[in-house]
């Protein structure tokens, strides 16, 4: 089935306000380096861009939550979201970052992995327990402190709300994802509900 045309494609360099690129100089200067993914969309907004590519720009490279952990967070919002462009940049992330490739396919199938450890278990609940009640239970609140420390449940919880952000402003645009990156299967649609 061919890809639905993409809406609000980042503007050309010759069609930009001196704003568009300012933002665009700005996140090119920074550890992305380019304009990628979601940036392209939020553009059309470059205060916008700037405001949340820097917020993103802390949770991903300045962050003190283990890579792994922050990298499972990506991939259970992707997840929930449907998200091609998100889950196929970061699913190899996750990867690198040493999450087992057993849990990275248990999220892709929209379930809840058997052999997670501790932090990795904790994680899970919290941002599960946000998707589908939209709050965090006293037990698994408990827990996820106990694994990652109190800055580390509010940097989980704000990945989760950064990412989301991204997410709908991509399914919105229709932003294509990276051609040759994993992809979530089309077989396996719908949001985690284990």
């Amino acid at each position: 089935m061919p890809e639905p045309d993409e809406r609000l494609p980042a503007p050309r360099a010759e069609e930009m306000t001196t704003e568009q690129r300012q933002a665009v100089d700005r996140i090119s200067a920074g550890p992305r380096g380019a304009l990628v993914g979601p940036f392209g969309p939020l553009l059309h907004s470059p205060e916008l861009m700037t405001c949340v590519q820097q917020t993103g720009e802390f949770l991903r490279f300045q962050s003190t939550l283990d890579r792994r952990l922050f990298e499972m967070t990506v991939l259970l919002v992707a997840r929930h979201w449907n998200q091609q462009f998100e889950w196929a940049f970061h699913e190899p992330l996750a990867r690198e970052a040493g999450l087992a490739g057993t849990v990275v396919d248990a999220i892709a199938a929209a379930r809840r992995p058997s052999d997670m450890d501790d932090a990795a278990a904790a994680v899970w609940d919290l941002v599960h327990d946000l998707h589908s009640s939209r709050e965090v239970t006293d037990e698994h609140y408990a827990a996820a402190v106990a694994v990652v420390g109190e800055r580390g449940v509010i940097e989980v919880v704000a990945g989760v709300g950064y990412y989301t952000t991204l997410a709908m402003v991509m399914n919105v645009a229709r932003t294509p994802p990276p051609e040759d990156g994993p992809r979530l299967s089309d077989l396996d649609v719908g949001p985690a509900v284990d």
